[in-house]
């Protein structure tokens, strides 16, 4: 789909097969609770949505004119979506999810676009949305945008990246073709008056990893994880962890895809438990050759890498992992399932292996089809996120490819 620091501890085929069950669920239910039409709306919602206290959802979609921020809100049991900003020829292609600070603003990244001169499409952006100042009294509100371009070594072309925040308020993003080695980068962007000013943290160079399409995640302690999707020893993509010592940041890898067998090409931030273990995903590899689920675990001052879990299909998850109260996982992929448009799936705990549970598979119909984007949880145990594809077909959404303008989904318990 885009563009060995440790021996193996347990092998990915047989495992995957001794620790998981297969199962379908049967007690919840898939509906589309809006289906784009490439208008006014927008078409190709990438980045899945996120979800706000209020139980508001915000989210992006690649085209319209150069890809929109929408809003969807319940009102008289149904959603209404309406456009928050429509981006113009400055921003292109905002392929990540939403963040929202503290005060209410949104926060994104934009593939391409700015004003930086890495190719004629720019180098990307890193993008806040904040409400009208003053009461809006029509349908259509836009909120007001301020718009951080990439030059290149500072950052080139953020992938499906989720702005993350630390407990200061500072930014953090990555960006895949960016830094000195132009091998991607991750940068801090410490906030003053309304702007930001970015500082790369970290550039890789290729040995320790490059392309990282993917946010990051904190640890209590303040470390920094992620994942790249290429590079490292065995040039199949790595786990690292970034360390502040007096204001340095120190790359450890902490696992390096030595085959195929256990995935290659990780995508999406890592998600960690309570007990410290980080869990990912591959987009490629496994036993069934179409990604994996896996685990690193802290183990005597080193890493216990495992496969949970190999998805079949040409292409496997494309974003980050959601966990729930109880340690479950949940997911999408983008070909896998029954139609080889892409699935929704959950990981259970279940005596000290996992349980699989296939939550929906898509069929490129009404229901929509290859999902980018994750899953985000809602209050209830609801579910909700996006499918790139399917949906309503219409000449404002061409694609022969994969076609359809993409859907917002929902599961219900």
């Amino acid at each position: 789909m885009r563009a060995q620091n440790k021996t193996v501890l347990v092998v990915a085929a047989l495992v995957a097969l001794m620790l998981v069950c297969a199962t379908r669920s049967t007690a919840q239910t898939f509906s589309v609770i809006h289906s784009f039409t490439g208008g006014g709306d927008g078409f190709q919602p990438y980045g899945g949505v996120m979800i706000d206290r209020a139980g508001n959802l915000y989210g992006t979609t690649t085209q319209y004119v150069r890809g929109s921020v929408f809003q969807m809100k319940y009102h008289n049991s149904g959603w209404l979506l309406s456009t928050l900003y429509q981006f113009g020829f400055g921003e292109w292609l905002p392929e990540g999810r939403l963040t929202q600070a503290p005060g209410g603003a949104l926060y994104g990244t934009s593939t391409t676009g700015g004003n930086g001169f890495c190719t004629e499409f720019g180098c990307g952006t890193v993008y806040g949305l904040r409400p009208p100042q003053t009461i809006c009294r029509t349908v259509s509100c836009p909120w007001n945008a301020n718009v951080l371009s990439f030059t290149g070594t500072d950052g080139w072309q953020p992938g499906v990246v989720t702005p993350t925040f630390d407990a200061a308020g500072n930014m953090y993003v990555t960006t895949t073709t960016g830094g000195s080695s132009y091998a991607g980068n991750v940068i801090q962007l410490t906030g003053s008056g309304g702007n930001w000013t970015p500082n790369t943290i970290y550039s890789f160079s290729g040995p320790d990893g490059s392309s990282p399409y993917s946010g990051v995640t904190f640890d209590p302690q303040g470390n920094i994880y992620g994942t790249t999707w290429m590079g490292g020893p065995n040039s199949n993509g790595t786990v690292y962890r970034l360390t502040p010592t007096n204001g340095v940041w120190t790359l450890q890898t902490l696992y390096s895809f030595p085959n195929s067998g256990d995935g290659k090409n990780p995508v999406g931030a890592p998600v960690m438990d309570t007990a410290g273990n980080l869990y990912g995903t591959t987009e490629y590899g496994g036993s069934g050759g179409g990604g994996t689920v896996f685990e690193l675990s802290p183990s005597g001052g080193g890493w216990t890498f495992t496969v949970l879990y190999s998805f079949t299909g040409q292409f496997g998850p494309q974003d980050t992992l959601a966990m729930d109260a109880a340690g479950n996982l949940y997911g999408t992929t983008f070909t896998d399932g029954a139609f080889n448009h892409g699935s929704i799936f959950k990981l259970t705990r279940n005596n000290g292996g996992w349980t699989f549970t296939d939550l929906h598979d898509f069929t490129s119909g009404s229901d929509g089809a290859n999902p980018i984007g994750g899953v985000t949880l809602g209050p209830g145990g609801v579910m909700y996120g996006t499918a790139a594809y399917g949906g309503l077909e219409n000449d404002n959404c061409p694609s022969e490819l994969y076609p359809g303008c993409g859907v917002v989904w929902e599961i219900t318990p």
